[in-house]
């Protein structure tokens, strides 16, 4: 095969793939750029547990009014806020640190989901959590373009007080300002985003978008931006050649693109020039006299 074959004929014969990638790319711009937010803020877990809670949000959505784009992200979006509440009122009200109310209520709301899935006979319980980037119709493609424009458009606004929060919580108290408002509106594009990406990637692959792009892109630069920008090109690279790899070795496009953003992640980790494994080691040590 040629490399034309191989890179181009795919998504220039089949329209399902050319929407994939319309909408893996859409995914990718929004969700990226969060993922390194949340990885400099030591935030993984918050979006962890949001991908995991929507699922029994969509599986109730579905056993009561159907399989639709709409009811299956109102209903997953209402299960993440609920769970997120709750997890930070179990911390204000209880002796329970944040993180592990977020574990007991994300397990509780992935048990509970999978219990509602598997009492449907209409329920795809593996679309809902593998998710189906080569079934994304046209609603999916919507919200996944409405996420990515309100994530940009979000982070342009909050951007300044965001990195000044991540960076240093007691700055902006030092000014009579917060940062709370800005978090705030950070978690809640997370939630949204995370509720696009569920439709092509699932409850369980969802967060993989947003987290693996942000954990790349530490080793490839040194700064915000260059972060913000190697962590785009990174999700976006790993949709396009996970949705290669599915196309090619005839596997579900979902697990296609989270493993190859694994791999994009552990190289990176490897020869990235921002401590970059392979770096230290072949850097001479220094004498000591």
């Amino acid at each position: 095969m040629t490399p034309g074959e191989i890179l181009i004929a795919p998504f220039a014969d089949y329209d399902f793939m050319r929407r994939a990638l319309a909408g893996g790319v859409a995914l990718a711009l929004g969700a990226a750029p969060l993922g390194v937010f949340l990885v400099l803020r030591r935030m993984s877990l918050v979006g962890d547990a949001i991908a995991h809670a929507i699922l029994p949000g969509a599986a109730l959505a579905t056993l009561l009014f159907g399989a639709s784009t709409l009811s299956l992200s109102i209903g997953a979006f209402a299960a993440a806020i609920i769970v997120f509440v709750g997890a930070g009122l179990m911390a204000r009200f209880g002796k329970t640190p944040e993180d592990a109310g977020l574990a007991v209520f994300y397990l509780a709301a992935l048990a509970l989901g999978g219990a509602l899935a598997s009492r449907g006979d209409g329920i795809d319980l593996e679309r809902l959590l593998f998710g189906s980037p080569l079934g994304m119709d046209a609603g999916a493609l919507m919200l996944a373009a409405g996420a990515a424009s309100a994530s940009l458009l979000g982070l342009a606004v909050i951007a300044r007080p965001l990195a000044y929060d991540t960076a240093d919580p007691d700055f902006l108290g030092d000014f009579g300002r917060s940062g709370a408002t800005a978090h705030l509106v950070f978690l809640a594009l997370v939630a949204v985003n995370l509720v696009a990406g569920f439709h092509a990637l699932g409850a369980l692959l969802s967060v993989g978008l947003m987290i693996l792009p942000g954990v790349a892109a530490r080793f490839w630069a040194t700064t915000l931006t260059g972060a913000l920008l190697a962590a785009l090109v990174t999700g976006i690279a790993g949709v396009v050649l996970g949705l290669l790899a599915s196309f090619h070795a005839d596997v579900a496009a979902g697990p296609a693109i989270v493993s190859v953003l694994v791999l994009l992640t552990v190289a990176s980790g490897l020869v990235g020039p921002q401590g970059g494994a392979l770096g230290r080691f072949a850097r001479p040590a220094h004498l000591e006299g």
